[in-house]
C-alpha cells in the first residue's frame, strides 16, 4: 500500500528533499529522501531537526 502524503515545508539541502507530511494516525512526521539516481535513501523523523540532520549527514553511496 503505498502513502498519499501532501507535504509542506519542503526544503531541499544539497541531494535531498526534507518535507513535513501528516502520517495515517494524524500525527506529523518529517521525511528526507534523496533524489540522486539510484540512491534510494529516504527515512521518517519525528522531528524536523532530525530529518535536516539526517539530509546533512547523508552520502549517496552510488556516484
Amino acid at each position: 500500500m503505498s502513502a498519499n502524503r501532501s507535504f509542506r515545508n519542503v526544503t531541499r539541502i544539497g541531494p535531498v528533499q526534507v518535507g513535513t507530511a501528516y502520517d495515517n494516525r494524524g500525527r506529523e512526521k518529517h521525511t528526507a529522501a534523496c533524489t540522486a539516481p539510484r540512491c534510494g535513501f529516504s527515512a521518517d523523523y519525528d522531528s524536523r531537526a532530525a530529518a535536516e540532520l539526517a539530509a546533512r549527514t547523508h552520502r549517496c553511496p552510488v556516484r
